[in-house]
């Protein structure tokens, strides 16, 4: 199982964000997604930050009360984000992901340019399929 790596199961490679992007647009692309949060990129590609829905979510409450909403990505954006390379073993990413929160994680090259999305589901998609054909 240790041959198995993050590249081969990669999703989510058109999923991003940019930091200009206002919060009714970056909300629009969660609510059509398959995902919770996606990373924010710069514009050559470097991943720069993480926006989730519960960071949308505060500022969703926020804009109903005041009924409007003029917030940008890159004012609810979270900009520490973990980052996992394609040649990574989905074994070691599976212990990763017991030890920390993430659930979903942008895999980086070489160059640290966004190249997808790994997921939890993903992982655990890999692991059982190299099970089954134990």
């Amino acid at each position: 199982m240790d041959n198995l790596q993050v590249s081969h199961f990669i999703t989510g490679k058109s999923f991003f964000f940019k930091k200009e992007m206002t919060i009714e647009t970056a909300v629009e692309k969660l609510l059509k997604s398959k995902y919770i949060g996606g990373p924010v990129i710069d514009e050559v590609g470097r991943v720069i930050g993480w926006l989730s829905e519960q960071d949308c979510l505060a500022k969703m409450i926020e804009a109903s009360y005041y009924c409007e909403l003029a917030a940008m990505v890159e004012d609810v954006m979270v900009t520490s984000c973990l980052v996992v390379k394609p040649d990574m073993s989905i074994v070691d990413l599976a212990q990763q992901m017991l030890n920390l929160k993430p659930k979903t994680y942008p895999v980086i090259d070489e160059n640290n340019r966004y190249i997808g999305l790994i997921t939890r589901k993903d992982v655990l998609a890999a692991m059982s399929k190299q099970l089954e054909s134990c």
